[in-house]
């Protein structure tokens, strides 16, 4: 696969050819800037790649180097919502929660808000919301940045029960002896490809486990950090496994869950052995077969394709219907505690204020109530598009996708904007008098009400189309998005052809005789324009950050 950024922008990375199996911890290296960051977000599924294809991807899970603390939630409260979208239940997701929470030494933080969290602490809890998942592709961007030591060493232990119970995780980290000696692959990334390279021995402590397992004594594969075995020749059925002190927590696991479980009768730790005088590697890393790096030059049609490979079942496409609920109810909550909503609130208000009075005819008020929602629906989608800081949205991306997590945006600000307007009839039909303009011709208030609401809903399926046509990913700048947004939220109300002015006008029309016109064609051409927009700006979002 390749990546570059723009149609004729420069290659960050080209012709990379990668298997990712089960039970494997992959070290990606590399000097600043080479594109470390850019490979594993196509790992992860936050980006696409420009050509070929990552295919096999598990259930994932990315921690991003820097997580924003600009997040109106508690931890434990943000954790809960992240443990739903990846789709636990409401109680298993607050378990977890609080479980590694107190793991890494944050259980006191829990209910604290995340804008008042240090930065240490901030990376705790994203890197809690990637581990309680269980994901099987665990990607860790330098993710023990800011990690007090005692963190560092728990999140050394999760990585290394991850591998265990066979999950892939790749990861990047500044510090070369980051699990040195306990990766099964490592690649080094250099002129926009990858290189395999020897893994990095683990000068630190070490830990030698003897145990006896059952005839014929075959140990378990993929058993974590990689150990060394010996063989006791009086007793075929009784090894000894030296390994980093990091994974023999997770070893000791791997060993007494076995089925049939091994038995351990003794447990000693060693002293560092000493390095090396030369730090150079001449030899292949065990385990690891080069593999010819592939030249893609622009006139070459192949291109290759990369493998994650898991023994989970790949990841559907989207995801399921509790987690796509979850996360809509996420990104609404979002919205409502960060206070954004308040704005569109009132100028739908002001709105409704100035041209809507008791007594009036009703149909025209209901016209009048229908047409003031297309702004609002345009602006509340557009801020639920928008509201998210970029590592959040990566973050939420890697789970499920990020064209489905763009479109639980456009949900959710729909759905707030049928809040609003399905508020607003209901205030109009409450005030107004069920007569023609002139008042001589009755209006019946059932057909009236039906009309008035499926013209709201048309004006807010048409504002929020309006809306996400006019933020990310289609315009990126914050300047030429607001007015976009403006222009196209009043092009929506007077361009003919419109879904939203076609129902207006319906109601708006009918008042002058009392007719009571539904508006059933205006709401299927809604319908369909608004479904369009949000298809093609899904996909635009899985191509484009």
């Amino acid at each position: 696969m390749g990546r570059r950024y723009g149609l004729r922008g420069p290659w960050v990375l080209r012709g990379l050819d990668l298997d990712l199996p089960p039970h494997t911890l992959v070290r990606i290296e590399g000097a600043n800037g080479v594109g470390k960051s850019t490979l594993l977000r196509l790992l992860a599924g936050i980006d696409a790649p420009t050509e070929g294809h990552v295919t096999g991807r598990p259930r994932t899970a990315y921690v991003p180097e820097r997580f924003p603390v600009a997040l109106p939630f508690t931890a434990a409260g943000y954790l809960v919502h992240m443990g739903r979208v990846h789709g636990l239940p409401a109680a298993e997701a607050a378990a977890r929660a609080q479980e590694w929470l107190a793991r890494f030494g944050a259980a006191a933080y829990a209910r604290t808000p995340l804008a008042e969290l240090s930065k240490g602490t901030s990376q705790k809890v994203a890197v809690a919301q990637a581990l309680l998942a269980e994901p099987g592709l665990l990607v860790l961007d330098e993710a023990w940045t800011g990690l007090d030591t005692a963190a560092r060493d728990a999140l050394d232990r999760a990585v290394a029960e991850r591998v265990a119970d066979g999950a892939t995780v790749v990861f990047v980290d500044h510090d070369p002896r980051r699990l040195a000696g306990a990766s099964s692959l490592t690649h080094r990334l250099e002129g926009r490809t990858l290189h395999a390279a020897a893994p990095a021995a683990d000068h630190g402590p070490r830990v030698r486990i003897e145990a006896t397992g059952p005839a014929p004594a075959a140990l378990p594969q993929g058993l974590p950090g990689a150990p060394t075995v010996e063989r006791d020749t009086p007793d075929p059925a009784a090894v000894r496994l030296t390994t980093t002190a990091a994974h023999s927590d997770a070893l000791l696991h791997a060993l007494v869950t076995a089925r049939p479980p091994w038995h351990i009768t003794g447990l000693a730790q060693l002293p560092a052995p000493v390095p090396a005088p030369s730090s150079r590697h001449d030899g292949k890393a065990v385990g690891m077969e080069p593999r010819p790096t592939p030249t893609a030059g622009p006139a070459e049609a192949a291109t290759p394709e990369a493998a994650v490979v898991a023994p989970r079942p790949a990841r559907p496409s989207g995801p399921q219907p509790r987690a796509t609920a979850a996360l809509t109810r996420y990104r609404t909550a979002l919205l409502a505690r960060s206070q954004r909503w308040l704005a569109p609130l009132l100028l739908y208000a002001a709105v409704l204020g100035v041209g809507v009075r008791a007594g009036q005819p009703l149909l025209d008020s209901l016209g009048y109530a229908a047409a003031a929602v297309v702004p609002p629906a345009a602006w509340l989608v557009r801020l639920c598009v928008t509201q998210e800081p970029p590592a959040a949205r990566n973050v939420v991306a890697a789970a499920v996708g990020p064209s489905s997590g763009h479109r639980a945006s456009l949900l959710a600000g729909l759905g707030c904007a049928l809040a609003l307007g399905l508020a607003g009839t209901g205030i109009v039909l409450l005030i107004s008098e069920p007569v023609s303009t002139d008042g001589t011709a009755a209006v019946p208030l059932l057909p009236a009400a039906l009309a008035g609401l499926l013209a709201t809903v048309c004006c807010a399926l048409t504002g929020a189309a309006a809306g996400a046509l006019c933020s990310r990913p289609v315009l990126h700048r914050h300047g030429w998005s607001l007015a976009a947004t403006v222009a196209g939220a009043l092009l929506v109300l007077v361009t003919d052809g419109s879904p939203a002015k076609a129902a207006v006008t319906d109601l708006v029309s009918g008042s002058l005789t009392g007719t009571v016109r539904i508006p059933f064609l205006p709401l299927a051409g809604a319908a369909v324009v608004a479904v369009a927009v949000a298809v093609l700006t899904s996909r635009l979002a899985a191509l484009r950050e």
